[in-house]
């Protein structure tokens, strides 16, 4: 895809690979349509000149909200981006039902209520993308984090699914898998991280490639590990 002058909704862009990811989309001559849900990175975001729509995508009225502020508008790609992590661990205490229900809503349903909204959109773009933010840890799970393992697993199977739909329209489905990034939700990890920057770019890289996945860092080792054997890859990442 040739990205100038193209317009994008990305979720989760005031932090983290968001936050990398739409000023490198800015710099490719993109409009750029960011959602954020900390009032003090929505503004900082906001001084910046990015349009910032503030919104808790962990909720059915965010996401009506983000659908509403962007309602008319010419996008062409949408950036799923946005995600929480939860702590779902039965060795170390009892889990918070209710805070894995609204991860599961943020890193699931609302990409899918999300691309539901803007499939008309989408489809009267002369060319358009979707692009679904996933994880190296949807391809095999660690036993630290059962919640967000299987909302990403869950999106990754939705967007392999959607990509099947829409073959031959305009819009491409690609999905993005990153290693463990340095961001606030990895923050306490002893693992090595890759810069938030470099993701992105390889993010942006495969975009403009039209490429049907992005896989990141050692996400490339653990696809080929995985095409050989997904026995060995999930007892590699469940410890991990």
């Amino acid at each position: 895809m040739n990205l100038a002058g193209k317009t994008a909704l990305v979720t989760g862009g005031t932090d983290g690979i968001g936050a990398q990811l739409i000023r490198q989309l800015r710099g490719k001559g993109v409009t750029v349509i960011t959602q954020g849900r900390n009032p003090e990175r929505c503004a900082a975001t906001r001084a910046d000149g990015f349009e910032v729509i503030e919104a808790d995508l962990s909720t059915r009225t965010g996401v009506a909200s983000v659908v509403a502020a962007t309602a008319g508008r010419p996008i062409d790609i949408l950036v799923n981006n946005a995600a929480a992590g939860v702590d779902h661990d039965f060795r170390e205490a009892a889990p918070d039902a209710d805070a894995a229900d609204l991860a599961i809503f943020l890193n699931l349903d609302a990409p899918i209520h999300l691309i539901t909204a803007l499939m008309p959109t989408l489809k009267s773009r002369p060319e358009a993308m979707i692009v679904n933010v996933t994880s190296g840890l949807a391809i095999a799970p660690r036993a630290g984090g059962p919640v967000y393992c299987a909302t990403k697993a869950g999106l990754r199977s939705y967007t392999q699914a959607l990509r099947e739909q829409l073959k031959g329209t305009r819009i491409h489905v690609l999905e993005a898998l990153p290693p463990v990034v340095e961001t606030k939700m990895t923050a306490g990890r002893d693992s090595k991280k890759m810069p938030p920057q470099e993701c992105a770019r390889q993010f942006v890289v495969a975009m403009e490639r039209n490429a049907n996945e992005a896989n990141v860092g050692m996400v490339k080792l653990l696809q080929v590990v995985h095409s050989i054997s997904p026995a060995l890859a999930r007892r590699i990442m469940i410890r991990f």
